[in-house]
């Protein structure tokens, strides 16, 4: 069968993820509004949204993690086990591979969030680096240093929203030559058959994703405080 070009957000968290307020509704509704034909839920430790989301049947959906390494985050595509987090990277990548997942380098070159940096060992085994993070700050220099760092590492270029919010959701998306399920998928990206594309989240939205990461760490140490 002749492989279709499919639009997909390989960088979605739902409500899952302590960060994050998306439901598994809003995924659907959005992803079809932006003209996605899939999305990749890749929530902190956990499966559960993938898990509801692949019974629903209405979309493409890759399973996966964004795993958290001693060294920063890796996006662990196409991989239905959990991967523990606070591992070596090495460590990491090598268990998402044991998965039978890949290994994507989460905005390697961002503030305020926790990528992997510029300096990335060839040893690692990373199969791919996200170029695009629409939620990366700042957004055009961080997308210009990863982009020269899969080209000196040689590796696929990948991009997603990291959408925390559900209006954020294909911001930025990765146009991958593939059959429409999620082995086709992780192939076509492991032999870079694909293609990047994306924008900048609004600065609206920034604010407000600001206001909500805020609001949790203060009933966080609210509850803290006063749960001693």
């Amino acid at each position: 069968m002749k492989n279709s070009l499919l639009k997909i957000d390989l960088h979605v968290h739902t409500y899952y993820s302590e960060d994050a307020t998306t439901t598994l509704k809003e995924v659907v509704y959005y992803a079809k509004k932006q003209g996605l034909d899939g999305v990749a839920i890749t929530d902190h430790d956990t499966l559960r949204g993938t898990h509801k989301l692949v019974k629903k049947n209405q979309l493409l959906i890759i399973p996966g993690l964004e795993v958290e390494t001693q060294r920063g985050h890796i996006l662990a595509l196409n991989t239905k086990a959990l991967i523990p987090p606070k591992l070596s990277a090495i460590d990491a990548v090598q268990k998402i591979h044991d998965a039978g997942g890949i290994a994507v380098v989460a905005h390697p070159a961002v503030v305020l969030k926790t990528g992997l940096g510029m300096i990335t060992a060839p040893n690692l085994n990373i199969d791919a680096v996200e170029v695009i993070n629409s939620a990366a700050f700042p957004f055009f220099l961080s997308t210009y240093l990863s982009c020269r760092l899969a080209k000196k590492l040689n590796l696929p270029q990948t991009a997603g929203s990291d959408a925390h919010h559900a209006q954020e959701i294909g911001t930025a998306y990765t146009i991958v030559d593939a059959d429409s399920n999620p082995d086709d998928v992780a192939e076509a990206i492991k032999k870079g058959a694909i293609t990047p594309c994306g924008k900048p989240i609004s600065w609206t939205k920034r604010i407000r994703r600001g206001a909500f990461n805020l609001k949790k760490i203060y009933e966080s140490r609210y509850s803290s405080k006063f749960s001693t």
